[in-house]
């Protein structure tokens, strides 16, 4: 096949020697052989073959080549006189490939980078480059606005809290829902940035030690950073250059794994939580030094938990000869304004009317004083500690059930779509009191695998102002992530129209059981219970504190008839609500007195 005329040439040989070298060396390129090139440019053979000896036509790299190909394309098009559309298309294509072939070769010759490839990594080359901001660092502006975020909230309590901060040990018994979690996660946050010291928290359990780190976490974006870790390390702009990162470290049930750790400590609810002994030897070890602070901040359990004689002064007095013996006035009155005490600790109580006198305008104080019973809401909100020797059930009893869910339950997981994948589920639903108030609560247990297993609480409501239809509802959407094989009910007043509706084949939930109350059917829950606390059989996270408090509410008492004896709480409006006990109880009934399983078709206990 006879190769194509090069359209550029005229009359070959009125180009001077120059020109008819680089169009030969240009039709060589395009794939023409040296006898046809000689033939079209009317010169010898030799001479053509002298050119690409001396000229190294074939040594030449593909580029220049491809680049010599487009170039005579190019001008051809151009020198066109009458020209197509489609040769201006073609004009402004060939015109990108030479510009892109010269960005090659700039690329290729020393020095050559990306840049010279790609446009914007040339223009973010020398773009000035912006120093990379460490991970959980505040810079000082960051610092300074954080720190007027949380001046500028703070009620009066909290400003008490936040001017005796340099105090070596405070321990503060407070209201419920005032806010402490939420202002000590924030004080120790602005330590940690200003001070460079560590903050440690310690908490019942995991999960409720994390609140303090959510609450942190979202502090911490208010000025734009974005803190991740557990332990987290904090700097700041604010501390020198190379100091170690402040450590903040968040411990349940783990405090051992945290033992060597030193820095300021924060012990939250430590009225409520299992072995206070123990977890106060390792916490004050971690204080030791005396720039290191202390707090411990809480609601009132009973008198007889292990913290009480060390917020009395008495655990100190107990290592004291008499001489040296000390009184601290722990009354309300006392310690409504905080104050130092003879041992050097500074002590508080905030009850939710101290809140509310200092600012504090959360709570509507009609409301709580309505929905709860007079000893709950005294316990609850006016910082009074309950006398449990009366209860069916003991404090330090029921403390010992409380666990870290987050650390011990590795087949529940509260917030799947399955939370207990398909495994059986027994529940309890204890019905409202509408005479007295009562609220209504719904509990969740898995049941022991074993004979004389564990039951464990996964989950409990409460519910207020709902009618039984509204009630069933719930109930039915909340069961519906559980595979349900029992559901005990109490079905009197409302929750007879419960019972009705969730018995009904299309309710979806197996084994609804009606509980008709009567003195034998109480006790025998109550004893069923108790045998299973005292026998460490019951377990719950220990951030559920209301289920302890449900329990405790429960007292042993008679009858009007002064013939028999029975269990009251919650139902006459001076008892406080034990309606999440009740509702346990419920299910804990459906297992027979001696552990063992129950014969199909006698789970109903209808008196």
């Amino acid at each position: 096949m006879e190769p194509a005329a090069a359209p550029f040439l005229r009359n070959p040989l009125t180009l001077p020697v120059e020109d008819r070298r680089r169009a030969a060396r240009s039709l060589y390129w395009r794939g023409w052989e040296v006898s046809q090139i000689a033939e079209e440019l009317e010169v010898a053979r030799t001479t053509v073959q002298s050119w690409k000896d001396r000229g190294k036509w074939d040594d030449v790299p593909s580029i220049r080549r491809l680049e010599d190909c487009l170039e005579a394309r190019w001008m051809m098009l151009i020198a066109k006189d009458r020209k197509t559309p489609g040769d201006f298309k073609e004009i402004d294509l060939l015109g990108r490939q030479v510009a892109a072939l010269a960005k090659v070769r700039r690329y290729e010759e020393p020095g050559g980078h990306d840049g010279d490839l790609n446009e914007k990594v040339r223009n973010r080359n020398t773009a000035p480059r912006k120093e990379k901001t460490p991970p959980n660092h505040f810079t000082a502006e960051q610092a300074t606005e954080l720190k007027a975020i949380f001046l500028d909230q703070l009620f009066g309590y909290q400003e008490t809290w936040w001017a005796n901060l340099s105090r070596r040990t405070r321990m503060i018994l407070k209201s419920r829902q005032i806010g402490a979690t939420y202002y000590f996660a924030f004080e120790a946050l602005i330590d940690a940035i200003e001070s460079g010291r560590n903050q440690i928290f310690l908490s019942a359990s995991k999960a409720q030690a994390h609140q303090f780190r959510n609450y942190i976490v979202g502090f911490a974006k208010l000025v734009g950073v974005d803190l991740k870790g557990d332990p987290m390390l904090i700097t700041s702009a604010l501390r020198p250059q190379g100091e170690a990162a402040a450590e903040l470290h968040f411990l349940g049930t783990n405090f051992r794994t945290a033992q060597g750790r030193s820095g300021n400590f924060y012990f939250d609810e430590f009225f409520w939580v299992h072995g206070f002994e123990e977890l106060n030897k390792v916490a004050s070890g971690m204080a030791t030094h005396k720039h290191w602070r202390k707090t411990y901040f809480s609601t009132p359990s009973t008198v007889a938990h292990l913290a009480y004689p060390y917020w009395t002064g008495e655990r100190r007095n107990r290592r004291k000869a008499k001489a040296d013996r000390i009184e601290i006035d722990v009354s309300h009155a006392a310690l409504k304004d905080g104050r130092l005490c003879e041992d050097a600790v500074w002590r508080q109580i905030v009850t939710v009317h101290d809140a509310i006198e200092r600012g504090f305008d959360l709570v509507d104080l009609d409301e709580l004083q309505d929905e709860y019973a007079e000893d709950e809401f005294a316990n609850l909100f006016g910082c009074v500690f309950v006398d449990d020797s009366l209860s069916a059930f003991r404090f330090n009893d029921l403390v010992k059930l409380g666990c870290d869910s987050l650390v011990d339950w590795t087949d529940f997981n509260s917030e799947s779509a399955r939370p207990y994948g398909s495994r059986a589920v027994w529940a309890g639903y204890d019905p409202q009191n509408s005479e007295d108030g009562d609220n209504a609560a719904l509990v969740i247990m898995s049941p022991p695998t074993t004979p004389g297993g564990k039951f464990r609480i996964l989950e409990r409501h409460q519910l207020r102002g709902l009618d039984f239809e509204q009630q069933a509802e719930f109930i039915k959407a909340v069961l519906s992530r559980y595979t349900v094989t029992y559901l005990g009910i109490d079905a009197t007043g409302v929750g007879a129209g419960v019972y009705q509706l969730l018995s009904k084949p299309e309710s979806g939930i197996k084994g609804v059981t009606k509980i008709e109350y009567s003195l034998e059917v109480k006790a025998a829950m109550v004893m069923k219970a108790q045998n299973i606390v005292r026998r460490g059989r019951l377990a719950f996270d220990s951030l559920y504190m209301d289920i302890v408090s449900s329990f405790i509410s429960i007292k042993k008492t008679i009858t009007t008839s002064g013939r028999n004896v029975t269990f009251k709480a919650g139902r006459g409006g001076q008892d406080g609500h034990a309606d999440i006990a009740w509702a346990a109880m419920h299910i804990l009934i459906n297992e027979p007195l001696d552990g063992k399983e129950r014969p199909k078709g006698s789970m109903e206990i209808i008196e």
